[in-house]
């Protein structure tokens, strides 16, 4: 019987990305301090791919040292410009600052997966993927933020591609489960070659 595999997440995204690929994985949300973890590296100078590791291996192995039984799935996911990261917005403010921020450049969203056996880590990737912005009116994203508030507040960068955020773009390249946050090709492959899924 082959082990659990267990999604050390709350992101319903996630989630149904994996169901679709035919996987049945159980979702765990860890408990961990994010923002602090993140502050903290971000204080330090660590890279924001760093960041992206860090706190996807946080997050696989809390969850891990409860189900060392299982294969655990840990993500996180970075944006960076150039060496600046953000977070989720708190308010749509804090949205409509991020999106003035980061119009008219490219961006990158890094999305870190971390997988745990036997509470040990044994595989890890980091996709990555780059988002040029249009250089858009301050009342278009005012207007976007109010439409869409509901659905982007818990999305990095304060948009979503797969809904009305891909009209916030100019170019997009890299892999679309990465942009939606978990490297999904790469950790297909990783089990096929286990053999914990049949090719």
């Amino acid at each position: 019987m082959p082990p659990t595999l267990i999604l050390a997440s709350a992101s319903p995204t996630r989630l149904q990305m994996l169901r679709a690929a035919g996987l049945d994985p159980t979702a765990v949300a860890p408990r961990v301090d994010e923002g602090t973890i993140r502050d903290a590296l971000t204080a330090e100078g660590a890279h924001p791919r760093d960041i992206a590791d860090a706190l996807a291996e946080m997050k696989a192995r809390k969850v891990a040292e409860k189900h060392p039984e299982a294969t655990v799935l840990g993500c996180d996911q970075v944006l960076a410009l150039d060496r600046e990261t953000f977070a989720k917005p708190e308010t749509p403010e804090d949205a409509r600052q991020q999106l003035r921020h980061l119009r008219g450049k490219t961006h990158k969203l890094l999305s870190a997966l971390v997988v745990y056996e036997n509470a040990e880590p044994v595989w890890r990737h980091i996709g990555e993927a780059r988002l040029t912005m249009h250089a858009l009116t301050d009342a278009y994203l005012d207007d976007y933020v109010a439409r869409n508030w509901e659905s982007i507040r818990h999305s990095v960068g304060c948009y979503k591609v797969e809904e009305e955020g891909v009209r916030l773009f100019s170019a997009i390249t890299g892999d679309h489960f990465t942009i939606l946050g978990l490297p999904l090709l790469p950790l297909l492959a990783w089990l096929g070659n286990r053999g914990m899924i049949a090719r």
